[in-house]
């Protein structure tokens, strides 16, 4: 097995160190390679993404990723932005199903900004689609404007845009998915509005008909907002397109208690995938020591279960974290009265430790 390790920008580098360091305990037989992206890659490179990157993460068997951007970057043109970084693997690599699960440990419940008894048990699958919508749509650009309220104002304009065969290919893994879950699907649309997810709508619902024992219902984007909020256990898996799953994600973050505890997978046809936390590079608190790096971590575990074949070693991570949640350590963003502050190095290692020993370690408020 290989793994192609691009830790990025900010805290990246700091959350991927602890990640590798939990993988290299783990007595599995794989090897890795590490290289530059994001603002990093276009200072030694020029370019967000050199080729030698891609080729690496072609190369291998699954991504780890870290993260990308940073403030400073923000003048330069779009194309060299970091973050372009991230949309070109996913293009490159073929990663069209985002799964992002969003699962309230016990342990957290009050780090929640819901009441505990909306969140307690909270295990949502959110399954964005990832390359297309308005993120890729074309055309895309800056003119002067012909019609509309200001004709010969100066204008921005993106196209939102689906194919059929797009929408029917991220249905089916919603629906398969279900099948492993509680069998219940919600598409997230704005079929009353905009003519793209009219089209998504009628494609979900003729795809829906080859798997009968899975519920099916479809939920307008603003109403699914106010739904996660109110009453989010009423999901299980919540399929939608790129630009809403982008939002809704980090919203079900959120009721998790913080997003530094969400990890997610992109996978293409064959289940290779870039793991990532759902969080950004944070330039602001990066070097500091602070940051989690618990949604990295999960998100190894993810990259075990999904593109390796490893499940077992992903149980390990996964029993880790839950045994040092336990035990009372907490990163700033979730840290709560009654719990233990410590920094990243500090939770990355008691992750080691717990996944070593495979028990619950002890520690003191």
């Amino acid at each position: 097995m290989k793994i192609a390790i691009l830790p990025g920008d900010g805290i990246g580098p700091e959350i991927m160190a602890e990640a590798v360091k939990v993988l290299n305990v783990l007595d599995l037989d794989f090897e890795t390679e590490t290289a530059l992206v994001g603002g990093a890659a276009y200072e030694a490179h020029g370019h967000p993404l050199p080729e030698a990157t891609l080729n690496l993460a072609k190369a291998a068997d699954a991504v780890l990723f870290g993260a990308v951007g940073d403030w400073k970057y923000d003048k330069l043109e779009r194309s060299l932005r970091p973050e372009q970084a991230i949309l070109g693997l996913r293009k490159h690599l073929g990663l069209f199903a985002n799964f992002r699960p969003a699962i309230c440990y016990e342990q957290l419940t009050h780090a929640s900004s819901l009441k505990p008894e909306l969140v307690a048990g909270l295990d949502i699958l959110i399954i964005r689609e990832l390359t297309g919508d308005i993120y890729f749509g074309q055309p895309r650009g800056r003119r002067v404007a012909v019609d509309g309220h200001f004709p010969g104002a100066e204008e921005a304009f993106d196209t939102m845009r689906y194919s059929r065969p797009e929408i029917e290919r991220i249905a089916h893994v919603a629906f398969q998915a279900a099948r492993k879950r509680s069998k219940k699907v919600t598409s997230v649309d704005k079929a009353n509005v905009l003519e793209t997810f009219q089209f998504w709508k009628d494609v979900v619902t003729e795809v829906h008909a080859q798997y009968p024992d899975v519920e099916l219902d479809h939920m307008y984007v603003d109403n699914a907002a106010m739904q996660l909020v109110k009453a989010p256990k009423a999901f299980d898996v919540v399929v939608t397109g790129n630009m809403f799953g982008d939002i809704l994600s980090d919203e079900a973050a959120m009721l998790t208690g913080s997003i530094g505890m969400l990890p997610s997978a992109s996978l293409d046809k064959a289940n290779k995938g870039l793991y990532e936390p759902s969080h950004g590079s944070a330039p602001d608190i990066a070097g500091k020591g602070v940051a989690n790096p618990l949604a990295t971590i999960l998100s190894a575990a993810m990259m075990l279960r999904f593109s390796l074949n490893q499940p077992q070693a992903a149980d390990r991570i996964e029993s880790a974290v839950k045994a040092v949640l336990s035990a009372g350590l907490r990163t700033g963003d979730i840290w709560s009265e009654g719990t233990r502050k410590v920094g990243t190095r500090e939770m990355g290692d008691a992750v080691v430790a717990a996944s070593i020993t495979g028990k619950t370690i002890t520690t003191k408020t």
